[in-house]
């Protein structure tokens, strides 16, 4: 197939539309279901890169949930803990431990479940029956894989009436150095992004604390290599093999490291007995229960929580989770790895991470206010490394 038409571009109003390959080359990838458009086109190759590029640099699955051309979560295959499986509202997922494919999709869908309904997901290997399981119950707009097991294809097949999309991209494609696109009607030319993320990253430690331990060497790769497909500004909290908070396309750098604190900060407590303890009425949906789940966190607890409201959700009044409670619990966190893709021009993003249980900080170093971020980790014996890189992406 050379080309693909498609229905619009980004708005209905855009045609005609299409993707193809320049000189007429066969195009990358097969649709093996539905008939994707322009963003989810968009979404798939970008995603694809990401999860194909981890698996490469840590040799685990991979998975991403991406929204928009920007990854909400990505993770890599490990079993999930009892309250992670519930709080990702996977722990009824037969066979999910012996499928790390479809523990990393779990992680990454369950990460930002907020930003993630209507995902696009990308798998690094061939999606087997259980990670199709998982998307067969969510809201989806379509998965990207190197290959599907004819159970896996015969489950997605059957999601949103048959029109699921479901493509198919060819894991040795390799794309030419130079890379090209329009804005106006100007073209822009440059050479690819072929930085890879090893050790090397993590060799500058500028920072007293110079412990860098091999768990917070592979979180600050995930963080990373999130970063090099996240529209910037952007920054990236990760533990445990995932990204759990992205901050994406903020013009100032202190407001990519709170969003995606915030976001961390979520994920940390729906994994709390209070959150996951929360009496659903049992008509509840998942989607609902995010909703209700996210305003219960919020300052406007009161929203779901006064009489006459918690009715529509619960079986019984809940006891609100304060904000000084959520702090207090928050305060006991550590081992926590941020990942910048520009240099934090002020301490400010430092004193921001450690909210949110930093200890281990990956950015490029070189703003003329290096030693006050420097100073600032210092205090509160977090390690930081200078990689050197920056990894803006638009």
């Amino acid at each position: 197939m050379k080309e693909f038409a498609l229905k619009y571009g980004c708005n209905p109003n855009q045609k005609p539309a299409r993707v193809y390959m320049e000189g007429g080359r066969e195009l990358p990838f097969r649709v093996l279901n539905g008939r994707p458009g322009y963003i989810n086109f968009l979404d798939a190759f970008n995603s694809w890169q990401l999860v194909k590029e981890l698996k490469e640099a840590v040799g685990e699955p991979a998975a991403a949930s991406f929204k928009h051309v920007s990854p909400t979560s990505a993770a890599i295959g490990r079993v999930l803990p009892e309250k992670l499986k519930k709080a990702c509202f996977v722990d009824d997922i037969e066979g999910l431990d012996e499928s790390p494919l479809a523990s990393a999709y779990a992680r990454a869908r369950g990460t930002d479940r907020m930003s993630s309904y209507g995902d696009f997901a990308a798998l690094s290997d061939k999606c087997d029956a259980v990670t199709a399981r998982i998307l067969q119950r969510e809201v989806s707009d379509g998965v990207i894989a190197p290959s599907f097991d004819d159970e896996a294809l015969e489950i997605l097949k059957s999601k949103k009436k048959g029109n699921y999309n479901i493509i198919q991209i060819d894991p040795d494609y390799v794309p030419e150095e130079i890379e090209r696109k329009q804005v106006y009607g100007v073209v822009f030319e440059q050479g690819r992004n072929e930085y890879r993320v090893t050790d090397e990253a993590f060799a500058n430690i500028v920072s007293m604390n110079k412990n860098l331990s091999p768990e917070a060497r592979l979180d600050l790769t995930v963080a990373l290599i999130t970063l090099k497909y996240t529209q910037s500004n952007s920054v990236c909290y990760a533990e445990d093999g995932q990204a759990i908070g992205v901050g994406a396309g903020q013009q100032s750098r202190i407001h990519c490291t709170r969003l995606a604190g915030n976001k961390a900060d979520l994920w940390h407590l729906r994994q709390t007995d209070r959150v996951l303890s929360l009496p659903f009425r049992p008509d509840m949906r998942r989607a609902d229960r995010d909703n209700v789940i996210d305003v219960y966190l919020s300052e406007e607890y009161e929203d779901v929580l006064a009489e006459g409201k918690w009715q529509q959700y619960f079986t019984e009044r809940p006891v609100p989770f304060l904000r000084e409670e959520q702090k207090s619990f928050l305060s006991g966190l550590s081992g926590v790895s941020l990942a910048s893709d520009a240099f934090f021009p002020f301490g400010d993003n430092i004193e921001r991470a450690r909210k949110s249980g930093v200890s281990y900080v990956a950015e490029p170093g070189g703003s003329i206010r290096d030693d006050n971020v420097i100073e600032t980790a210092d205090k509160y014996g977090m390690l930081v490394c200078f990689t050197g890189m920056r990894l803006f992406h638009h």
